[in-house]
């Protein structure tokens, strides 16, 4: 019993980071409205934390870009026009998910290039590979003319050794 308790403790002392930093004077009336803003909320980079989104950044900065992003739905934007304001006033870096656009490329198509690369990278040379061991028993494999001929020196060493 007391280990249930002790590992349902544990849990609890692990899920508290992942609380939301939204604190109650933020929510907004409207349930709709507020769900838009969460969801708004969590697509936004803290420009202090930078990994984190401001939905879950205790930093102040993140605090002022949750309100910005209520008041904005509380204006009536849509969230398209939301998250246009913030990447005109703070560029493309404030989206967790950056959009795919001509400056957005190169991040977006360099780890399929990199896998891509690397894949080739090891089927060429596992092929290269084979090919020299196959090369190598071709080297190895003597004439009959050669053999006749170790045979000989062979013969002769022992012979030599015998006497």
């Amino acid at each position: 019993m007391t280990r249930i308790v002790a590992s349902l403790a544990f849990m609890f002392l692990l899920a508290a980071p992942l609380a939301h930093a939204v604190q109650p004077d933020e929510i907004m009336k409207d349930p709709a409205q507020e769900g838009r803003a969460r969801n708004l909320s969590k697509e936004l980079r803290c420009m202090v934390c930078q990994n984190q989104s401001i939905d879950d950044s205790d930093a102040p900065l993140a605090r002022d870009l949750r309100l910005l992003v209520r008041e904005r739905i509380a204006t009536g934007e849509s969230d398209k026009q939301v998250l246009d304001f913030l990447v005109a006033r703070y560029g493309e870096f404030v989206l967790l998910k950056p959009r795919l656009n001509l400056h957005t490329l190169l991040l977006w198509l360099l780890t399929p290039l990199v896998l891509i690369s690397g894949g080739v990278a090891l089927w060429w040379h596992n092929r290269r590979r084979g090919r020299a061991a196959g090369d190598d028993d071709a080297v190895m494999q003597l004439t009959a003319e050669e053999e006749a001929r170790i045979e000989k020196l062979i013969a002769a060493q022992n012979e030599t050794t015998s006497t």
